[in-house]
């Protein structure tokens, strides 16, 4: 059973910042990417930043130059740098973990992680 279990989230004042990690675990063999997205109130849950495995980062428009999405694959986990937040970056973030497989099974599957809340307010 994979699990991603997500931490870093918190109340931040305008301007601050936040380091969002997340970790999978759970005989995993790869994974093709992990990504944070997030789900404000009221609305759909949205890409921030993806990073796959071998290739480039991909940024939501938003969050270009203050967010940075990095990994450390020998832990399995994905960080997200977020600097000079604003308000409207308030929501619950998400971790996922893309196409992965374990070594007990080789079908490919996506994970989630159970969110974490980030506050942007003074």
């Amino acid at each position: 059973q994979v699990q991603l279990v997500e931490s870093g989230g918190g109340l931040v004042q305008p301007g601050g910042s936040l380091r969002l990690s997340c970790t999978a675990s759970g005989s995993i063999f790869s994974i093709n990417a992990m990504a944070w997205y997030r789900q404000a109130p009221g609305k759909q849950r949205e890409l921030v930043a993806a990073l796959p495995t071998g290739g480039s980062a991909d940024y939501a428009d938003s969050v270009k130059g203050r967010f940075t999405i990095s990994r450390d694959d020998a832990k399995n986990t994905v960080y997200l740098q977020m600097n000079s937040l604003k308000p409207e970056d308030t929501a619950v973030y998400y971790c996922n973990a893309d196409s992965v497989r374990t070594y007990y099974n080789s079908r490919l599957a996506d994970y989630w992680g159970q969110g974490t809340q980030v506050t942007v307010a003074s």
